[in-house]
This record gives C-alpha cells, structure tokens and sequence, in this order.
C-alpha cells in the first residue's frame, strides 16, 4: 500500500516553529512506474525523485544505502516497493533530520528526533554517518543555524566526525560541494560557529589551511552577521587577517570560492586596516585607496570595504565611515568633462583629473 510521508527539514522546521521554506516527501510502497502513471515526473538519475504534477514539490521513493566507494559519491541505493520509511530514516544524518510526518499530521519519529529537537541536540542517527564525509559540513552548518536557539552538538558525533577526519575521507569531497555548504552556513546569523566547528574537528586545517581562526576573526565574523546580509562582505572578514594576497588567492582557489568573492576578499585583507587610519592620510593616500579599490568604477566596493573594517573594531560607533564616505564624495565631485574641455587629452586627463582630486581633498582636510 502507497503512503506518502513530509521528511526532513520540513519536518524540523515545523517543529522548531521556524519558516519552512520547501517540502520533501518520502513515498513508501510505490514503485517508478507507479508515480509516473500518476503523472510524476522523474528527475533523479541515481534514485527515483519525481516532481507533483500539480505542486512541483520533490518526492523521493524510500531507499536504504550502502557504501560502495570513497566518499559522498559511492553508494548502491535500493528503492524497492518493500523498503519502509524505518530503513529510509535510518539513512539520514542528524535524527532531527529523520523525523516524518504522515497526511493526517501524526509524528513518526523512530530515532528520538523529536527528544533531540526538545534538548537541543545534534546527534547522528547511525555508524552510517561516517560513510559520508559531506556530513562533517551539514553538521557544521546545522551548528551554525541554529546556535541562536542554543543546539550543540552530541559528543559522540563530534568524536565521530573526528575520526572521519582522522581517517582521511575529508579529502574525498569536492570544492564544489565545500563551497556550497560554506556559503550556506555564511548566510546563517552565527557564521563563525561553522568554522570552529570544522576547527575543532580537524577539517579546517584540510579545507581551509591558510586560515588562521584568531578570536579576533571569529568576533569580525559575528559582527559581520550583524552588519551586512552581504556573504561576499562576511566572507571577506573571515579572511581579512591573512598575512598575504597569495594566501586569499590560494583558499579562494582551493575552495572554488566565486570571483566576486575572491576579489573583495583580497580587497578587504589589503586595504580595510587603512581605512580604520583614514585620518591620519594625507589626501593623496586617500586618493590612492580609492584609486585601488576601484571606486569610480565600483561605487559599491567602498561601502563593502567600510562595513568589513567596521566588522573588526569592537566601538559601537565608527566614524571612519563618515569620514571616508565624505572624502569619496568631495572626490568625485571633480568633473572629467571640465577638465577634457580644458583641452587634456589621452593620459593627460586621468592625470589631471588626479591633480584636481587631491587638491579638492586638500582644501575640505
């Protein structure tokens, strides 16, 4: 007999009286062919995931796994009419993952997610965690989701993503799929918990081996969550304190971090220390750093280097912004028009254009 069962973090979310923002569905007893006389559509390559004819929503056939090969990748799934909602459950991660629940809103909750949920645990459901080095991240993440609400994580799964570490299968996963995970956990309003958790486990000296995370860092990045809903600007903190461009350049490429987030990333780690001296430059040091973080061209990018070094000061007020903020507009007040008019031409302009920007400085300084 077919049923059809709400999974996972839809699931979660309802019970954490959070927004649920998609549905999953678990279908017990059903086979392919089954859901598509219905009018699924099939979507899933290795496993059977089909799309609601009417709601687009994702439902999955039931299926049990077993490790076939090195890391997320190597799995024999069985999707057979005879698994049971039992079996697929126990393949989840965290029990507060592996809790369902049926059409009529009854609960089915075979691993005590429910009782983790209440105590505000993160525990692992089975031994099967450790086939899946992708896990370490979820986890990590889910630490950082939900760290406002106080969820921690259960000793006995921080000590099984140790030994997963341990036992080299971090290395196993994609940098594809590590960004992926990392730019969730920095749209979370506690980022900083994702590191020290990848920290404390060991997986950040694998993934992340340029980064050093200081108490100063882990502060700017918590601050940053406050600041700005930017992840480019919260990802550029976390790596404001490298000691080189080349070592932004190397996490940036070992992670397959986006260009946009490697270039205000090395902005930010050249530049957002000067501006907490805006003051004390002279107006063609000032002139010189915004020549360098490309302002006239990008006008956001000084608005994203001012909220960052606001990130690593610990005053509530940061007058630097003001100043600077002043200082740019008085700049481009000088018109290239003018100065063309005036008869400049090719490398002339720009240099004039120069001249006039910090005489302009001068006189409001």
């Amino acid at each position: 007999m077919r049923k059809t069962y709400l999974v996972g973090g839809s699931v979660r979310d309802k019970l954490l009286h959070l927004p649920v923002a998609d549905r999953d569905w678990v279908v017990v007893g059903a086979t392919p062919g089954e859901l598509i006389s219905l009018g699924y559509q099939q979507v899933g390559k290795d496993f059977p995931v089909f799309l609601h004819p009417i709601t687009k929503e994702e439902y999955a056939l039931a299926r049990t796994e077993r490790k076939s090969g090195k890391g997320y990748t190597g799995f024999i799934c069985d999707f057979g009419k005879e698994i049971t909602l039992e079996q697929d459950l126990l393949r989840r991660d965290l029990t507060i993952n592996a809790i369902a629940m049926d059409d009529k809103g009854n609960i089915v909750d075979p691993y005590h997610g429910v009782e983790d949920l209440n105590q505000k645990i993160l525990r692992h459901v089975s031994p099967a965690f450790r086939e899946d080095p992708l896990r370490i991240l979820r986890v990590a993440r889910f630490a950082a989701r939900y760290y406002h609400l106080g969820f921690v994580i259960a000793e006995d799964t921080m000590l099984l993503m140790k030994r997963m570490v341990l036992a080299d299968e971090i290395r196993y996963l994609t940098p594809e799929r590590v960004w992926k995970e990392t730019e969730k956990a920095l749209s979370t309003q506690n980022p900083q918990i994702y590191f020290q958790v990848l920290a404390q486990c060991g997986a950040l000296a694998y993934w992340f081996p340029s980064l050093t995370l200081t108490t100063n860092i882990v502060d700017a990045l918590k601050r940053s969550a406050v600041l700005t809903e930017e992840l480019t600007v919260r990802f550029a903190v976390l790596c404001g304190e490298m000691i080189t461009k080349t070592a932004v350049e190397l996490l940036c490429n070992k992670i397959k971090a986006p260009n946009n987030y490697t270039k205000i990333a090395i902005m930010v780690q050249q530049y957002h220390e000067k501006v907490d001296f805006i003051e004390q430059l002279t107006a063609e040091q000032i002139i010189d750093l915004l020549n360098k973080i490309d302002v006239w061209r990008n006008p956001h990018h000084l608005h994203q280097l001012i909220i960052a070094s606001q990130a690593f000061v610990k005053t509530k007020t940061y007058p630097q912004a003001k100043y600077i903020s002043e200082a740019y507009k008085i700049a481009q007040k000088v018109n290239v028009q003018k100065i063309i008019a005036q008869g400049f031409v090719g490398k002339f302009i720009q240099l004039e254009l120069q001249k006039q920007r910090i005489e302009a400085l001068l006189n409001w300084i």
